[in-house]
Order: structure tokens, then sequence, then C-alpha cells
């Protein structure tokens, strides 16, 4: 279970196959099923004292951050460029995935991996558009973590010098605290959203490095204003960089792919440094 917002009873599917979830036992890690959902009628939940919360938060954080330096390191030695990208439900993520490996059209290697609670939808619609995914059905859970990630890295047999997208479950508030091995997150904001999400997920806005405000095509349609939305996101993260985009009318896809090929072209360049070293 997350403690920090109580998903996750449930059983995790990484490409059909149960979630292997270690325990130990006897001084050694050993694998096992996940338990099925049981509902217990007339069940409750049970009084937990504020400091108990918090000690299994910085656990779960803490071992998943585990989990997420082993994926950062094994990404680093194979030279492998890794984006966790993260928005609201509807932000338009899948279809820029899909117009993003057309527009690469093979010149850089790349897979995908695909969160999401229930069906394969999405990685139907990025196979088809020519890359290779796996689908993570997370039952009742609302963000991926880094074991479920590491599984699936290891069943997508990732190229050396290659891009991995991962697009995390649906939601602006659990995957900003999960670290999962990535170089980035990136933040996909809709014109058909508000513009104070930032304000009201800043935990989000702060843990990435790009925002891709998108769906500009819709701009002349809507009483959206980007520039407020832009004003409210540099209020939260100074730092972050913003690209005005739109996978129907193309603006902003050449900027976008500019930048993953910067970020490719910097891993492929930290491995051959570190193996020089």
């Amino acid at each position: 279970m997350c403690a920090t917002c109580g998903c996750g009873i449930g059983q995790t599917l990484i490409g059909g196959h149960a979630l292997q979830r270690p325990r130990q036992h006897g001084g050694k890690m050993r694998f096992r099923a996940p338990e099925p959902d049981v509902q217990v009628p007339g069940a409750h939940v049970a009084d937990v004292s504020t400091s108990r919360i918090v000690k299994l938060e910085q656990d779960l954080l803490a071992k998943n951050n585990g989990y997420a330096d082993a994926n950062r390191r094994y990404l680093s030695a194979h030279g492998i460029f890794a984006l966790n990208l993260v928005s609201s439900p509807g932000s338009g993520k899948t279809t820029l995935l899909v117009k993003t490996i057309e527009a690469l059209n093979g010149a850089q290697p790349l897979a995908v991996i695909e969160g999401d609670q229930q069906t394969e939808n999405d990685a139907v619609r990025i196979r088809a558009a020519g890359a290779p995914a796996i689908q993570i059905n997370t039952g009742k859970g609302c963000h991926l973590d880094a074991q479920m990630v590491g599984q699936a890295m290891q069943q997508l047999g990732l190229q050396d010098d290659s891009l991995l997208l991962i697009e995390n479950v649906g939601n602006l508030v659990c995957p900003a605290s999960f670290d999962l091995g990535e170089a980035h997150k990136v933040v996909i904001l809709s014109v058909t959203e508000g513009e104070d999400k930032p304000l009201k997920y800043p935990d989000m806005f702060r843990a990435a490095d790009l925002m891709l405000l998108n769906k500009c095509d819709l701009l002349p349609h809507l009483t959206f204003d980007a520039d407020l939305a832009i004003e409210y996101s540099h209020r939260i993260n100074p730092k972050l960089q913003v690209i005005r985009i739109s996978a129907t009318s193309g603006e902003g896809m050449q900027e976008w792919l500019e930048w993953i090929k910067g970020g490719c072209c910097n891993a492929v360049a930290a491995k051959s440094e570190a193996s020089l070293g």
C-alpha cells in the first residue's frame, strides 16, 4: 500500500504478468506474487498515529529510491536517456508520444513503458506507431514505482544508446514523489485544463525539469491564458523549461525533438566518459 495516498491494494501486472514483490525471509530476499485484492465486509481502518504514517512513508520512499538508484545505474551504464511523462488524465500524453515516435521515424532507437490502472489500449497505440512498448497495469494504484519500471525494463530488453519514454498513470499527486530512475520528469499541461494547475499541484511542477504546454492549437477557441499558466509554473519552479506544443498542428514539435536528441547525446557521451574513467 502507498503510505502517501493509500492506493495500491490489488494486483499490478507488467505485460500481463504479476509484479514480483520481494520479502525478507531468513536473511535473503525471496520473491512472491502479490496477494489478491480482498474485501472484508464491515472492515474498518485502524487508527494510526501521525508519526507512524510519516515513518511508513519514509520507509516506502527509501525503498523506492533504492530501486530507482539501481535503474539509474543501469540506464547510465547503457547510455539510455529516460523520461518520466506525468500529467492529469486527458492531457494528450499518448497522442504526443505517438506523434513523437512518428517524427523520430526510426532515427532514434526507443521503447515505451505505459502506465495505466487498466487496459492495454495505450500500449497498443504505441506499438502501432512502430515502437516496442510494455503495459504496466497498476490496478488500484495511482502511480508507477521504480520496482515496476525496473522489471518492465528487463522485459523490454532495452537497446544501448536509446531513448526510454515512461508514460506514468494520469495523476499530478503521487508521481511527484516517486523517483523511477529517470533523467527528467516532463510534466504535460493541456490548455483545456486550468491555468492554476501549477499552483494547485506544486510538488509535480517543482519536481519537473520541462513543461509541455499541450494542445496549443486549441487556444483560439478557449479562454485559457497561456502566459499566466507559464507565470504560475515559474512561480513554483523558476528553472522550469517550457515548450508550447501541439501534436495536431506540429507547433513546438521540432523544439521538443531537439530537446530529446540533446538528452540522448548527453547520455551516450556520459557513458563513454565513464567507460574511459
